[in-house]
């Protein structure tokens, strides 16, 4: 299932052990090469670490009551898990980039996103347009399957269409009814 991303921040982190309120989800830490949420960066007055993040895997359910968990130890530090501190450094935020296409035009800006529920992936990017452009226009939605790149300063995606080529040069048509054999046109001619 798709939420958008911006339903999961500030979200209540309740433990299964003890059925209260642990901590609520602050922002999400992004890997950047494949668009995929690695963990939450949280906060609370039970956390013992300076930043504290609860990994996705440590996720058990996400239900109209918050993100379930075991307990508080599936909390962890900075400097826990080298893969989530390496990528918390990289300073990654999506929302707010600019998006252009392959020819350098500009789109917008990413405006939010939405998250596959199962996987932490994200699946499309909601991109706000320049004040003239959303008066006329709703807004793009972008699929993950478009992004060509993605880099410190925009994503780029492909381009929306491409230019077609006409199928027939202009100049004298013909036509042929195909119902008819070329002997009865030519006897016809005569």
């Amino acid at each position: 299932m798709l939420l958008i991303g911006a339903r999961l921040i500030g979200m209540p982190i309740m433990g299964l052990q003890t059925g209260t309120r642990l901590a609520i989800t602050k922002t999400p830490i992004i890997d950047p090469s494949n668009l995929k949420i690695v963990a939450y960066e949280i906060e609370g007055p039970l956390l013992t670490d300076n930043p504290s993040f609860l990994r996705i895997a440590d996720i058990r359910e996400i239900s109209n009551i918050g993100m379930i968990i075991d307990s508080s130890d599936e909390f962890i530090g900075l400097d826990d898990v080298i893969k989530i501190k390496a990528i918390y450094n990289l300073g990654f935020e999506l929302v707010g980039l600019n998006v252009i296409d392959e020819k350098k035009n500009k789109l917008g800006k990413v405006e939010s996103y939405n998250i596959d529920s199962d996987s932490f992936i994200i699946q499309q990017l909601n991109i706000a347009q320049g004040l003239i452009k959303s008066l006329s226009d709703a807004g793009l939605l972008i699929h993950r399957s478009q992004i060509v790149e993605i880099n410190d300063r925009e994503i780029i995606v492909k381009s929306a269409a491409k230019k077609l080529e006409p199928m027939v040069k202009p100049g004298k048509l013909s036509y042929m009814n195909p119902f008819r054999s070329t002997e009865t046109v030519n006897n016809r001619d005569n």
